[in-house]
């Protein structure tokens, strides 16, 4: 009784843990100033799992959305004083043998013969206008904080369901925050 039991601990102990490899990830993030404003860079990394990879080489759009906020932090509340969205559509075209690349936000489309390379692709920002530095107060305490967000909602509907409780569709980052050096 005492080893199935033990058994049962490990299987959702490493199902739990494999679920992690598929998540993105902020590898670096960090804010610079430049004539006066505030500048996004970061790098991110993207994790396929093997079931994403055969929706995408099946002709399912895959979308990410890279969601950046500013927050004023104080004692009683946070005010979040703007917020950014950067979108991603990833598909595959078989006709073509290429992965292509949308920038939802520009409609800047570009082909990549693999997939590592369209992966890479969308895994770095530069120079994201975040805010004027005259629009900050000197004196206060300002964050910023970063999360890559996997849209399954943009999956085919038969798609959708299966997506919801399986580790292997949890393609998503956490949030990285950090202060913002004024």
């Amino acid at each position: 009784m005492h080893r199935w039991i033990l058994f049962a601990v490990l299987i959702i102990f490493f199902n739990s843990a494999s679920a992690n490899d598929f998540a993105a990830e902020i590898k670096h993030a960090e804010t610079t100033i430049q004539n006066d404003y505030y500048l996004l860079a970061t790098d991110l990394e993207y994790h396929l799992s093997p079931q994403a990879k055969e929706a995408l080489q099946n002709g399912v759009p895959l979308f990410w959305s890279i969601k950046v906020k500013l927050q004023q932090r104080s004692i009683l509340w946070n005010k979040t004083l703007l917020k950014r969205l950067l979108r991603y559509r990833l598909q595959y075209h078989a006709l073509l043998n290429m992965y292509r690349v949308r920038n939802e936000n520009t409609g800047i489309v570009n082909s990549f013969s693999t997939l590592s390379a369209a992966l890479n692709s969308m895994s770095t920002v530069r120079d994201l206008p975040l805010i004027a530095s005259n629009d900050l107060f000197p004196d206060e305490h300002y964050v910023v904080a970063i999360k890559i967000l996997f849209e399954n909602d943009e999956l085919p509907l038969p798609l959708q369901t299966q997506v919801i409780a399986n580790s292997q569709w949890q393609l998503s980052s956490e949030w990285t925050y950090w202060d913002l050096l004024n």
